[in-house]
């Protein structure tokens, strides 16, 4: 029977397994020990119905939201999740833990390999989205869940709900995909390429061993200064900042240290990003983004989707230039022709990509009565 180790720092809850290095990586590979950061919300009902898991995009965490207006920390979906919101904390138990090779509290790349005492760094094994979904089914498993309501995630936390669907299809009743298609294309690949060039070309990085040093922060800054722009739509940027300048314009000809508006915007995204999030993280979970594709794993994508049982939303992104409709609407063909059951929903916004994060009032009556159709479902049988 496997050994389950469990203990709590203030809201944040911890499981640990996979003692004997035994866990079983997608590339073969065996790994261990494991541990996981997690926070809930809500209580679980007497049915035991109404458990919902949340999984995070790239550089998320288990804290979905906040625990109370005392909490002083914010959640990365505070408009979406709590008590009366979209997802009703009044009325679901929700669950979500930092991915696998994150830098939040499971285990990762910064964290302590026990057989030299040192940061994995680079010495870390290369994991995948499946890795990640298999490393949350060990957490439900230490939890005792054996079936969820729904899945929930946006961006790389939509290709972990689609993976569970395929993974797991008996062990949720709905899919919630926000933003997040079948598999990556060579300009997202592209994109991934070049931030992870920006942070190993720092001379900081150090082949990945920084931890007892200064670390590569104007590498990872640039990496998230890319990844702001993919996250937004040009039309955004415009009406955010035009072609202001912070500085006066004669002072552009004398120096590079000038910035236009959105120069310093990006700035402030880069930097911000540095004062909580580690580099080397970065590097794996966009190579796991990179990775996924159902069709290798399971011998095509067609097989692969004609697996899900799970009634299935898809909210696709109108201005999202990171994964535009053309993949979307691939994906909800696909879905259709493997005969799953499939709500797909188009969000008109100029915010791109980052539209599932801030724009609550476009998605609350589509997630919410998603939830209740599937709730009210679960309470009948």
């Amino acid at each position: 029977m496997e050994k389950f180790e469990f203990w709590e720092e203030g809201y944040k809850k911890f499981v640990r397994f996979a003692h004997n290095k035994d866990f079983v990586l997608e590339s073969g590979k065996t790994f261990g020990p494991i541990t996981v950061a997690y926070e809930v919300y809500g209580e679980i009902n007497k049915e035991k119905n109404n458990i919902i898991l949340i999984t995070h995009a790239l550089t998320g965490d288990s804290h979905v939201a906040k625990h109370s207006e005392d909490d002083p920390k914010p959640g990365w979906w505070d408009k979406f999740v709590g008590p009366g919101k979209m997802i009703d904390t009044n009325k679901y138990f929700v669950i979500c833990s930092n991915v696998f090779g994150g830098c939040q509290g499971t285990t990762g790349p910064s964290s302590i390999d026990p057989e030299t005492g040192k940061p994995y760094g680079a010495r870390f094994p290369i994991i995948t989205i499946k890795d990640m979904v298999n490393v949350q089914k060990k957490l439900l498993d230490a939890l005792k869940i054996d079936h969820i309501l729904c899945v929930v995630g946006g961006s790389m936390g939509g290709m972990q709900a689609l993976e569970w669907a395929v993974s797991y299809p008996d062990f949720m009743d709905g899919v919630i995909n926000i933003a997040s298609p079948l598999k990556l294309n060579a300009q997202s690949i592209a994109f991934n390429e070049v931030m992870r060039r920006a942070i190993m070309a720092d001379p900081n990085w150090h082949g990945g061993d920084y931890y007892d040093k200064t670390g590569p922060s104007q590498g990872l800054s640039i990496a998230r200064m890319l990844g702001m722009i993919t996250y937004q739509s040009d039309k955004l940027m415009d009406r955010k900042f035009n072609r202001r300048m912070k500085d006066p314009v004669e002072s552009f000809f004398e120096s590079f240290n000038t910035e236009f508006e959105v120069e310093s915007y990006l700035h402030y995204q880069g930097m911000k990003l540095v004062q909580r999030f580690d580099a080397n993280t970065y590097l794996y979970l966009t190579r796991a983004m990179d990775l996924y594709d159902l069709g290798r794993t399971y011998g095509s994508e067609e097989e692969a989707l004609k697996r899900i049982k799970a009634k299935f939303l898809l909210i696709a992104i109108t201005s999202d230039i990171l994964f535009p409709l053309s993949q979307m609407r691939y994906m909800r063909d696909k879905l259709l022709e493997a005969g799953v059951d499939l709500v797909y929903k188009e969000i008109e916004s100029d915010y791109g990509h980052d539209s599932f994060l801030v724009e609550e009032d476009k998605y609350r009556n589509i997630i919410s009565e998603f939830l209740e159709l599937l709730y009210n479902k679960e309470m009948i049988r």
